[in-house]
């Protein structure tokens, strides 16, 4: 059965502020806030899968201290622009 959009939303918010360290938290409800209603499912499933990762490495990405995989590469940064545009 496939899960409904606005049931997805909710548990990729949910995910997006239970993570492992609290500096993702706050990055990733900022960005789940601000532009999970606008993606496409595709980009859902990229976003769902990126939490899927270790929050060492997603930190590491999105502080731009490590390059990320070649395939979040358009994802951590629409994060990284999305974090500097709400501060």
């Amino acid at each position: 059965m496939e899960e409904q959009r606005d049931t997805r939303l909710k548990r990729l918010r949910m995910r997006s502020m239970r993570r492992g360290i609290k500096e993702m938290d706050m990055i990733l409800i900022r960005y789940s806030d601000a532009r999970l209603d606008a993606l496409s499912e595709p980009d859902l499933d990229l976003y769902d899968a990126l939490l899927e990762e270790n929050d060492q490495d997603l930190y590491q990405w999105v502080s731009g201290q490590v390059p990320p995989p070649a395939r979040f590469d358009p994802l951590i940064a629409d994060i990284r622009q999305t974090i500097s545009a709400t501060e």
